[in-house]
């Protein structure tokens, strides 16, 4: 199997080396054309090798997809591997935004965020394989592991609706505040070089800080990415692999849709409900597991229903989207106990409710996880209540009429 995971890795090196090397070697403005050129032949690779994953699994080509957990077919690894790389490509879109806002903040000239992007992502990939090698590690040494990423994606979907991206603060991150220590800065940037020199001593360039920030920023990103792509497979090449790919689109991606990204005014809901879904279906993985063709169809549904409401309000509303927060209440800590209250109880609530509708159709109990998502809901909101009520009160004629039946 080493020799699977040799090759990929060095697929992919082959990849970059072609990016920066050939079709990037000069410095230059990536047009959207050019983007969305990129961004078709990322997503184009990724679908062919699903392509492939089918074939090595079901073939379990060097035994693989027989080492962790029980043995998948080409059918599921293709499926999970899908699902996978849907999860992580919508998950990347918050990191779009920032990004931009790195970009702004220092005033990067265009045609050399394409270099930034290049070397943050290198970092990325290698950063997120010792993640993703320290949770397979974990969940295999200790399976209650899963109960604490669930629960952490819950609470970084309530995180992420009220989080605020505009206050950015690099003079705070730990990174800028080492650099400067051990590094002269340099007034302005050289061309798009990373390091130069200042009366004869090496320093670095503001280039380099936004390549530190990017770096940082991916590493809060994939804290939140890794657990939830646990929760789709457990099988540490579906994992790597799904997140490579769609890392590697991540700067083409960028370039397409940073301009227009502030249309997508619902699109940040819909990946709050995503997480908290993911992180439900943690929670349920040992007891009632929703199977990944359910879990597909719930995550394009969830990005879906943002997608259309955003272009829908689009062209009604283009006024910007106000936070229903005060200003001042944007993290979360300096919420009230009210506040926060009713925040977790509209994402736990509706992630619940969403997840019992599914489990309707599956073995499992889908009534007694919609009674507890409406008990949740109800206490912030009437309706809730009420049909909390309507459903007991169906429930206790129903099983009168049962009992009664001789």
């Amino acid at each position: 199997m080493i020799g699977i995971w040799i090759a990929f890795i060095l697929f992919v090196l082959v990849l970059l080396a072609l990016d920066l090397g050939v079709f990037n070697r000069h410095a230059h403005v990536i047009t959207v054309g050019e983007a969305l050129a990129w961004t078709g032949l990322w997503i184009t690779l990724a679908l062919a090798f699903n392509v492939a994953v089918y074939f090595m699994f079901d073939a379990h080509w060097q035994g693989i997809g027989g080492q962790i957990g029980r043995e998948l077919t080409g059918s599921q690894a293709a499926l999970q591997f899908l699902t996978g790389y849907v999860v992580e490509k919508s998950l990347s879109l918050d990191n779009i935004f920032v990004i931009a806002l790195i970009f702004s903040y220092f005033r990067v000239p265009a045609e050399y965020q394409h270099r930034v992007l290049f070397w943050g992502i290198l970092g990325a990939l290698a950063l997120r394989g010792a993640m993703i090698a320290g949770g397979t590690l974990l969940i295999q040494r200790f399976e209650w592991i899963t109960y604490v990423f669930g629960a952490f994606l819950i609470a970084t979907a309530v995180k992420m609706l009220v989080a605020r991206h505009d206050n950015l603060a690099p003079d705070k991150n730990p990174l800028i505040k080492l650099a400067r220590r051990w590094f002269s800065v340099s007034p302005d940037f050289q061309g798009q070089k990373f390091f130069t020199n200042i009366d004869g001593r090496r320093a670095i360039t503001p280039l380099m800080l936004v390549l530190l920030l990017v770096e940082s920023t991916d590493v809060l990103f994939a804290v939140d990415s890794i657990p939830a792509i646990f929760a789709v497979t457990r099988d540490p090449f579906l994992v790597f692999t799904s997140n490579v790919f769609a890392i590697l689109g991540l700067r083409s991606l960028y370039f397409a849709l940073a301009g227009v990204m502030s249309r997508f005014r619902f699109l940040k809901m819909s990946l709050v409900f995503l997480l908290a879904f993911i992180g439900v279906k943690m929670l349920l993985a040992h007891h009632h597991p929703i199977p990944t063709p359910v879990s597909l169809a719930v995550i394009a549904g969830i990005l879906s229903v943002g997608v259309l409401a955003s272009l829908l309000a689009a062209g009604r509303d283009t006024a910007p989207l106000a936070s229903p927060l005060p200003e001042e209440l944007g993290d979360l800590v300096e919420l009230s106990y009210k506040q926060a209250k009713r925040i977790a109880a509209i994402i736990i609530g509706s992630t619940l409710l969403l997840t019992g509708i599914v489990m309707l159709a599956l073995p499992g109990p889908g009534l007694l996880v919609i009674l507890a998502a409406l008990a949740i809901l109800g206490t912030e909101f009437l309706w809730a209540r009420r049909l909390l009520k309507l459903v007991k009160t169906k429930a206790q004629q129903l099983g009168q009429s049962l009992a009664g039946k001789p």
